[in-house]
């Protein structure tokens, strides 16, 4: 039997295509500023995974149950409510104090960039880079 392929893989679909097509004017503002932000910080160049998520760099997982796949090492998404961060290891002493968001899982959700800290933001994704590639090394 196959194993299912995963939904959300890198493809060459335009990231600012895509960022067009965000109807809040201002979320849209901010994911562009996100674009920029995670860009020169990463070193990484902005990626489609899917239809809807902007990804930098990727790695690669493996799970025990023998699942495996690749993934972007750091992602967001202008979702309906909020710009969707993707984070592993979210560290308690920096969380709160990085500004107005939610937290589920390992997403995290901010209305806008104005609401945070972005230096704050920043450490948070070092860390969760910092993370996965420690756990998926390779």
């Amino acid at each position: 039997m196959a194993k299912a392929q995963n939904k959300t893989v890198e493809n060459n679909d335009s990231v600012a295509d895509f960022l067009k097509t965000v109807k809040d004017e201002n979320k849209r503002k901010d994911c562009l500023a996100i674009v920029d932000l995670l860009s020169k910080h990463t070193k990484m160049k902005a990626k489609m995974w899917g239809t809807a998520i902007v990804g930098f760099g990727s790695y690669h997982y493996k799970y025990e149950s023998g699942r495996e796949g690749d993934a972007p090492l750091v992602a967001f998404s202008p979702r309906a409510s909020s710009i969707t961060i993707y984070l592993s290891d979210i560290k308690e002493e920096l969380i709160k104090k990085l500004g107005s968001h939610k937290l589920s899982g390992g997403c995290l959700h901010i209305k806008k960039l104005e609401d945070i800290d972005i230096v704050v933001l920043l450490k948070l994704i070092d860390n969760s880079m910092k993370y996965t590639k420690t756990k998926y090394p390779g």
